[in-house]
């Protein structure tokens, strides 16, 4: 079951990273948790598996590894998420793959372990009264934990798991609870984020503005706003032409974005297929990212620049609006062509 939920943590109902397993580095102590991960905001969550009764002591083990671990530092986690990496999943970039869970562009735009956010999932066949009875009083006081009963099934030689939410109930509304020791890290953050934003925001004020006067037609329904992309519609549904603005480059992509991994792959394939003669349209070799292992695919050309520098912002204005209007010459074509093609097989 541990390993199962650490290659599938998105049973448990939402999207989870995986930052470790027999987790034991706390001082002092050899103990271990089963599992630590990371939630879409930031929040780190101990998840205890039992296998079949879940045992008189459980909550307290998982409250004596949540207090463990509310002290760890953003610089923590990602050493230990890059431990992880190293041992289980053949290397990669703690900071990047984080970064691409959060969806922020640089590590520095996100707070990592909040306060006293930090979260307990348990898991096991059936729960003991009071293992339910502390887990309720413990949301009844704003600390976020919740209860997990899993049921095997076979059939045949196959082995299938109902993994249920028990509490607290699903449609039950979240608990939030205070902020506390990390504060100053959460500021500096917040700081972070609300100049990043306003200068986000003027820097695609900028682009639109010059894409109006070069009489691009692409994004004049479009809006500036505060995020480091700015997305424009393709006419494939969620395949949106987008560009980029970052503080070393500025980039023109497509992305490829459709829920069903294999419709997202297959475009993809449809567009490669035609390489040459999209790049020979477009004027230079494009960077073709299929990712078999990521959500998306995405066509890629990229410019380094000093995005942060006001002063290279004509030069990234210029060629985002020169690119950004080959992109489109380039894939307009074969985009419609795939457009209708979806449309006929999915009538």
């Amino acid at each position: 079951m541990q390993e199962w939920l650490a290659n599938q943590p998105d049973a448990l109902g939402e999207e989870l990273l995986i930052i470790q397993k027999e987790f034991d580095g706390f001082d002092e102590t050899r103990e271990r948790l089963d599992l630590l991960a990371l939630d879409k905001d930031g929040n780190l969550v101990v998840i205890e598996n039992k296998l079949d009764d879940s045992g008189r002591d459980v909550t307290w083990q998982a409250l004596k590894y949540t207090a463990y671990v509310s002290g760890l530092t953003k610089t923590q986690i990602v050493d230990i998420y890059q431990q992880y990496l190293d041992r289980y999943a053949g290397g990669g970039n703690a900071t990047a793959h984080i970064c691409e869970f959060m969806e922020v562009e640089e590590l520095e735009e996100t707070v990592l372990n909040s306060g006293n956010d930090q979260r307990m999932i348990f898991i096991a066949a059936n729960f003991r009264r009071e293992v339910t009875a502390t887990v309720l009083w413990l949301l009844s006081r704003g600390i976020r934990a919740q209860c997990f009963k899993v049921t095997p099934y076979t059939f045949g030689e196959e082995l299938m798991i109902d993994i249920q939410q028990i509490i607290p109930m699903p449609e039950a509304e979240d608990f939030m609870i205070g902020m506390s020791s990390k504060e100053n890290e959460e500021k500096v953050v917040q700081n972070t984020q609300k100049k990043r934003h306003k200068l986000r925001l003027e820097f695609w004020e900028a682009v639109l503005e010059q894409l109006r006067l070069d009489g691009v037609t692409l994004y004049q329904n479009i809006n500036p706003n505060k995020d480091h992309w700015l997305s424009a519609g393709s006419g494939v549904r969620s395949c949106p032409y987008q560009m980029i603005f970052s503080r070393d480059e500025a980039r023109v992509e497509i992305s490829l974005q459709r829920s069903e991994t294999a419709e997202k792959k297959w475009l993809f394939d449809q567009l490669i297929a035609d390489k040459d003669q999209i790049e020979k349209k477009f004027g230079a070799e494009i960077d073709w990212r299929r990712m078999d292992v990521k959500k998306a695919s995405r066509i890629v050309y990229a410019q380094p620049f000093d995005g942060f520098n006001r002063d290279e912002w004509p030069k990234m204005i210029e060629w985002l609006s020169t690119h950004i209007q080959k992109l489109e010459a380039a894939f307009g074509e074969n985009l419609s062509i795939l457009n209708r093609q979806i449309r006929v097989s999915n009538d």
